[in-house]
């Protein structure tokens, strides 16, 4: 008698096993919190010019190096922030003491930050907005080092020829800051899974995203460059579907919900084979549930996997939404997918872009706790 064993996994096979979907979903990372402390300035000089045939030199002590800060900078090359998510305490150099013949010190170096664009810089403990990133090389200074104290230079007078004083350096900035990330596209997918999201994206653009006949295919947002004639271009946003009851933290949740918010348009993704009007206003009323104010975004309804209806017409009656105008597609054929491009430029064009200076750079408020009198 032959007796047969199934295979079993080993602890840490099954481990792995169940912690595959958490590790794909931590490639994309859209917030972080980090400890950030400034560097301290340095002390100011007490020094006195000592030199041959200089009877009673003067005070000459110089001033301390300014701390170093932390700085945030807009790069584009970026898509999350992962690398600060295992990067919780920063710290920058402090500044070097002053020195005799009135030499400042050396300033601490600064620690800039790259993160992509579309990163919201908070403060933790007061939930104040410190600012954002929305261009290549904008900087956000989040934690300003400490000045450098006043060498004994500064302190003489006629009254007072040989001051025995000096300042000393002031402390740097010191906050724990919260970064969130909202990715900035023209047009963002909204749909249910399985809905030919992802596909219609990789046909739209030049995206390659994960495709299967599963649920939930896309765990996380995917951009794309739409390409149209006469050199015109818009960015696409695919974001992982949304069931009903995402807003109560159903499915994935609000945690992808926040890139939406960024879009100038919505581009509503529904499949052919579904119920399209009770689709649509469930997707509505999930937006609306959410951030009411999505709903006043311009937004288009593409009726997609037109191809497998054949020669068939729609047999199906459309949402009635003067806001919304609905363009049957395919991905498979290409058929209506110029038209859902020229429409989507269309009511981009209708928007006015908001003016954005890409030179500034911004300075965060400053924690009166920090400052020395």
């Amino acid at each position: 008698m032959t007796t047969t064993y199934a295979p079993t996994l080993s602890t840490t096979q099954r481990s792995s096993i169940d912690r595959t979907h958490w590790i794909e979903l931590m490639r994309f990372a859209d917030y972080a919190k980090i400890y950030v402390t400034a560097g301290r300035g340095g002390d100011g000089s007490i020094h006195f010019r000592r030199e041959k045939y200089v009877p009673k030199g003067g005070p000459d002590g110089g001033d301390g190096g300014k701390g170093g800060s932390i700085v945030l900078r807009g790069n584009p090359q970026l898509n999350t922030l992962l690398d600060l998510r295992y990067r919780k305490f920063i710290k920058a150099k402090p500044g070097k003491p002053g020195a005799g013949a009135r030499k400042s010190g050396k300033q601490g170096e600064n620690i800039v930050l790259d993160v992509p664009l579309g990163t919201i810089v908070k403060d933790a403990e007061t939930s104040e907005q410190l600012g954002e990133i929305v261009t290549d090389d904008q900087k956000i200074v989040i934690a300003e080092g400490g000045q450098g104290g006043l060498g004994n230079w500064h302190f003489r007078s006629a009254t007072h020829q040989a001051p025995q004083k000096a300042q000393e350096g002031r402390l740097g900035e010191e906050r724990t800051v919260e970064l969130e990330l909202k990715l900035l596209a023209d047009v963002g997918l909204v749909g249910f899974p399985n809905a030919g999201k992802s596909t219609l994206l990789s046909v739209l653009s030049d995206a390659k995203p994960k495709i299967a006949s599963y649920p939930f295919t896309t765990i996380e947002p995917n951009l794309g460059v739409a390409l149209l004639s006469d050199y015109r271009s818009f960015v696409i946003a695919d974001i992982p579907g949304i069931i009903e009851g995402a807003h109560e933290g159903k499915g994935l949740g609000l945690q992808f919900l926040r890139h939406i918010e960024r879009n100038q348009c919505l581009l509503f993704v529904i499949s052919s084979e579904s119920n399209v009007v009770e689709e649509y206003h469930v997707l509505l009323d999930e937006l609306k549930s959410y951030e009411p104010s999505l709903l006043s975004l311009p937004r288009v309804l593409a009726v997609s996997k037109t191809d497998l209806l054949g020669d068939e017409p729609l047999d199906q009656p459309l949402p009635n939404d003067p806001q919304c105008e609905i363009v049957l597609c395919s991905s498979v054929t290409n058929h209506g997918l110029d038209e859902l491009k020229e429409v989507l430029w269309t009511r981009l064009k209708e928007l006015t872009p908001p003016e954005t200076d890409s030179s500034s750079t911004t300075q965060a408020p400053h924690s009166s706790s920090d400052t020395l009198s």
